[in-house]
C-alpha cells in the first residue's frame, strides 16, 4: 500500500479521523472454560494465592518482579491489599474453576485510553498455573477483553531482557518482539534493560483464531497433552 501524503507531499500515517478514546478497563469478572478472571479481593484470594506461590521450591519466580518473595501470609496480605486498591495497574486474580481457588495474578497497566494502548504486566503465576491450559486461557481472556470489548489498538508485554522464560512466553502467545530499551528501569538495586513486545489490532484476528483453536477440547488428548502447539497453529494459519 502506498503511503499517504499531506499537502506538502510528506508521508503521513493511516487515517484515524474517526478514532475516539477508549474506556478504561473495569473491575469485571471474565468467565472462561477452565478459569475465571476476577478483580483482586483480599479476603477471597490472599490465602489461596500465598499457598499457591508456596508450591515453589525456592524464590526464583520473583527474581524479575519488583516485589517478593513474601516470607509469611501477613506480609503477602499487606501487599495484596495495596494492589487491590490500585487502578493502574488494575490487578486480577486467575481462579481455577475446577478447584475454585486463585492460582495467580496479573494486571492491565500503563493504561492509555487516548491512544488505545494497554499493557499486561505483573504476571505472577504460581506453579499450579504455569505451563497449563488454564494459564493460556487466562492470557487469552484478558487480551480478548482489551481488544474486543474495550477496543484498544495495541497490547504490550514488557520484561527484563534477561528474563528468558518471559520472552519465550510472549512469543508463544503471539506478541511480536520490538526491541530493547536500555537502562530503562532501576529495581531491586539493579539496572534493567527492558524487552518490548506487542500485539496490535490488525494482528489480533489471527492471534485470536489460533488461541481458540488451541483451547478447543479437541486439541488435547485423553491425558491433557496438546495435539498442536499454539505457535504451530499460527504458522499454519499464516500459510493459509
Amino acid at each position: 500500500m502506498a503511503a499517504r501524503t499531506n499537502e506538502y507531499e510528506q508521508p503521513i500515517g493511516v487515517d484515524l479521523s474517526g478514532w475516539t478514546a477508549r474506556e478504561r478497563p473495569a473491575r469485571v469478572s471474565i468467565e472462561g472454560t477452565r478459569c475465571r478472571i476476577e478483580p483482586i479481593d483480599v479476603e477471597r484470594h490472599a490465602a489461596d494465592l500465598f499457598d499457591a506461590y508456596n508450591q515453589a521450591t525456592d524464590g526464583s519466580d520473583w527474581t524479575y518482579l519488583t516485589v517478593g518473595p513474601f516470607a509469611d501470609p501477613e506480609s503477602y496480605r499487606v501487599y495484596l491489599a495495596k494492589v487491590a486498591a490500585s487502578t493502574d495497574p488494575l490487578h486480577y486474580a486467575v481462579v481455577d474453576r475446577a478447584t475454585g481457588k486463585a492460582v495467580g495474578t496479573f494486571s492491565l497497566m500503563r493504561i492509555d485510553p487516548a491512544n488505545g494502548v494497554i499493557e499486561v504486566g505483573n504476571v505472577v503465576f504460581s506453579p499450579l498455573l504455569k505451563r497449563t491450559a488454564i494459564s493460556t486461557e487466562a492470557q487469552y481472556l484478558l487480551m480478548r477483553y482489551a481488544f474486543d470489548e474495550l477496543g484498544y489498538r495495541r497490547y504490550e508485554w514488557k520484561c527484563d531482557s534477561l528474563n528468558a522464560p518471559s520472552r519465550q512466553t510472549a512469543l508463544r502467545l503471539g506478541f511480536q518482539y520490538e526491541g530493547i530499551f536500555r537502562q530503562a528501569i532501576v529495581y531491586k538495586e539493579r539496572s534493567r534493560d527492558t524487552a518490548w513486545f506487542a500485539i496490535i489490532d490488525q494482528d489480533w484476528p489471527g492471534v485470536k483464531r489460533a488461541f481458540e483453536t488451541w483451547l478447543d477440547a479437541g486439541n488435547f488428548d485423553a491425558e491433557g497433552n496438546q495435539r498442536e502447539s499454539l505457535a504451530g497453529l499460527r504458522e499454519a494459519q499464516a500459510r493459509g
